[in-house]
């Protein structure tokens, strides 16, 4: 019996099948449609490469290729969207229902055509103009299949192909719209036992009144980063008040102007409080701040924002593909600077091939990149890495992606995974699943482990269209 979940019916009213000059026959709009509709669900029929190649030679120009190397024959009206370089339909293909779904990328008016982007290597010639800027597909090969377009040199202005580059880049974008879909999040803390901590370096205050003078020693040394965002800074307890400083593995130096006793480490909880109950708890550690979110009610993205994620999804992916030239395996791995902040970028690609060494895998790659540069801006805060888009690091000392984001090509393995946590990332988003290998969701969910001190989001890339042809791996192969 099979376990696939069938698709979904769609009424394609929308749609219409007409003639297109100097192609055939199309897909017409019968009325307007806003972007981001869902026109069309076409079930699949498969071939293996084998028996495509022996004997269907005549349907390859209605196929696509399907993640795992088979080739797929759209049914209903998916193999009749003709081809754009400036498409107004994205697709993407659903493994779950072996079908492929195609939404708007844009606002589509009354008898407008819907076109798809086939591929850069096409076998006919184009009804319609090319840009000059895609005539060479070494130019423009993103992984992408001609949905993004993300090349620095190239204006975007010229790119109607990322569905969060125009409009309000304010407006929220509804969950089934959204890029990716979000892997469930561990149960909250709600007991005692439960809590995660991390030892961090207080110090006693013998007089109150140095409180706001100490404050401000903080922001000026810098101690005030992100990492503590989370928790108050000042306990206290009757007439004793304790400074909270830092998570350095070292204690920090205290001003030279106050009189203060010998700083020690305490435990103090690693996130917000999320419900009342762990609130309790958290506090009974370190004051703690209170951040409810109604209950399953994940973080609103913005167009603006999605459009930030798409643009960092798509540097992992072309990364990936100048390792795969480069005679690499085509992994990579990418933390953007955040958004709305100036932060370093960071990118890293597996070398194991080339240095024939097994560690060498992209995530770690990276981390090492970023400390490197976090020791290089200690050092000399004027000299500028290699391999770095913008210098400069807010992190900590060991805590090297605390509140950063990392776009992957591929689910990071176990080891990678762990490197992730031990370096405080906020949020991984992946593009392909390691189901074997993987540690945020495949072999394990590292992050939902009892015992680990650190929790991080995980997300999975589903964007429609993406074109991932090149960088399927062996699947028992540790990304």
């Amino acid at each position: 019996m099979s376990s696939l979940f069938p698709p979904h019916h769609l009424d394609t009213s929308a749609c219409r099948i007409g003639s297109s000059p100097g192609k055939g026959r199309g897909v017409f709009a019968s009325q307007a449609i806003r972007q981001g509709t869902l026109i069309e669900i076409s079930p699949v029929l498969f071939f293996s490469k084998d028996e495509y190649e022996k004997q269907y030679a005549v349907l390859d120009h209605y196929t696509f290729q399907w993640k795992d190397g088979r080739i797929a024959l759209a049914l209903g009206l998916g193999s009749l969207f003709n081809h754009s370089n400036k498409p107004n339909v994205s697709y993407t293909l659903d493994s779950d229902t072996e079908s492929i779904s195609y939404h708007t990328a844009h606002d589509v008016e009354p008898n407008e055509e819907l076109l798809i982007f086939y591929d850069h290597e096409l076998w006919f010639e184009q009804a319609e103009p090319t840009n000059a800027s895609l005539s060479s597909p070494s130019e423009v090969d993103d992984g992408w299949g001609g949905l993004s377009v993300i090349d620095e040199e190239q204006p975007k202005t010229e790119s109607l192909r990322n569905p969060f580059l125009c409009g309000d880049s304010d407006a929220i974008v509804e969950d089934e719209l959204l890029p990716f879909t979000r892997i469930k999040p561990p149960p909250e803390e709600e007991t005692l036992e439960s809590i995660r901590t991390v030892p961090a370096w207080v110090v006693e205050i013998p007089d109150q009144r140095h409180i706001t003078t100490l404050l401000t020693w903080l922001k000026k040394t810098g101690l005030d980063g992100p990492e503590l965002g989370h928790l108050k800074r000042i306990r206290k307890q009757g007439d004793r008040a304790t400074l909270l400083l830092s998570l350095s593995p070292i204690p920090p130096a205290l001003p030279d102007d106050i009189m203060l006793p010998e700083t020690y480490q305490i435990p103090v909880p690693i996130s917000p409080a999320l419900t009342s109950a762990s609130l309790e708890w958290k506090s009974s550690f370190w004051p703690t701040h209170y951040t409810p979110r109604r209950k399953g009610e994940p973080e609103s993205w913005t167009r603006g924002k999605c459009n930030w994620a798409w643009e960092a999804m798509g540097r992992a992916v072309s990364e990936a593909r100048r390792a795969l030239v480069d005679g690499e395996l085509p992994v990579a791995a990418y933390v953007p600077p955040t958004f709305h902040e100036e932060d370093g970028a960071f990118i890293g690609r597996d070398t194991r091939t080339s240095t024939q060494h097994p560690l060498r895998h992209a995530v770690l790659n990276l981390v090492r990149a970023l400390a490197d540069n976090q020791g290089v801006q200690k050092s000399s805060p004027q000299t500028p890495v290699e391999g770095v888009a913008t210098p400069g690091s807010r992190n900590g000392s060991n805590y090297l992606l605390n509140s950063r984001t990392i776009f992957l090509t591929h689910e990071p393995c176990v080891m990678c995974s762990m490197a992730l946590l031990h370096s405080r990332v906020k949020e991984v988003f992946y593009l392909l699943p390691m189901r074997t290998t993987g540690g945020c969701g495949g072999l394990v969910c590292l992050p939902t482990l009892q015992g680990v001190n650190h929790r991080f989001e995980i997300f999975r890339w589903t964007l429609r269209g993406v074109n991932t042809r090149g960088l399927v791996i062996n699947g028992n192969t540790d990304a």
